[in-house]
């Protein structure tokens, strides 16, 4: 039995052997689309001068690499001023690649929405921010929350998905494939228009995937995470004990 999984491989791939060793199954990663930053056309296209903003609020690791090439391109300089709001640790302590951490205004959140408003608070709101978004994104559940507020706001993309060359992969060969993220489904469209499952499980990761799959009609066997199944791995391993 093989599962594919739509993202790189993991640093340890701990979480996986026991599901080798209890199932048998052989388990392979493969990103269906990248992220690629825009090019300083594509970004000049959304008329956004980065120069206006006081703040930005970054949600994932390859928008702080575009936002600091887009600087680098525009010969901008990133004032010492600015604030840097993240939606997690983890991508806060990113930023340590392009800016000396200790010496910036960083705040963090921790993963949702509300917990990066709160840190905005009263002390922040007369900022000025740049919400980061990739291309095709929807980021409504933030700019709700900072409509709510009466924030200043803008949203700029600063990367896209890039669908990858999928004709070297027999997905026929797989008996479960796990989705995270809507360019999964349009990358394997875009490589196959008349994809039909033919016996391919799905198990879908995430929020965003959901809308998509159900539109090109791609039937889930199992939805996380939840509770019991916070991993993706727990939830491979939910499925194929159910199916036993």
């Amino acid at each position: 039995m093989k599962i594919l999984i739509s993202q790189k491989a993991p640093s340890s791939l701990n979480a996986y052997i026991p599901l080798q060793e209890k199932f048998g199954v052989e388990v392979e990663f493969h990103p269906l689309f990248l992220i690629e930053p825009l090019s300083d056309k594509e970004f000049r296209a959304q008329r956004i001068n980065l120069q206006e903003f006081t703040a930005i609020v970054f949600s994932s690791r390859h928008a702080i690499d575009a936002y600091f090439k887009l600087c680098e391109g525009l010969r901008i300089k990133v004032p010492d001023t600015m604030k840097y709001f993240c939606t997690t640790e983890m991508v806060a302590m990113y930023l340590q690649k392009h800016i000396v951490y200790r010496k910036r205004k960083i705040f963090f959140g921790d993963g949702t929405p509300t917990s990066l408003v709160s840190l905005i608070g009263s002390k922040h709101r007369e900022e000025k921010f740049l919400i980061t978004s990739a291309e095709g994104s929807n980021p409504g559940a933030l700019t709700r929350l900072f409509d709510d507020k009466k924030l200043n706001y803008a949203v700029g993309s600063l990367v896209k998905p890039v669908s990858q060359d999928l004709h070297d992969l027999d997905l026929h060969s797989f008996d479960y494939m796990v989705l995270y993220n809507p360019s999964d489904v349009k990358s394997l469209y875009e490589n196959y228009p008349d994809f039909k499952p033919e016996g391919i499980k799905f198990i879908s990761f995430g929020k965003s995937i959901v809308k998509a799959m159900d539109e090109a009609g791609l039937e889930t066997v199992f939805q996380g995470p939840t509770p019991e199944a916070p991993s993706a791995a727990k939830a491979i391993e939910l499925c194929l004990s159910s199916s036993k």
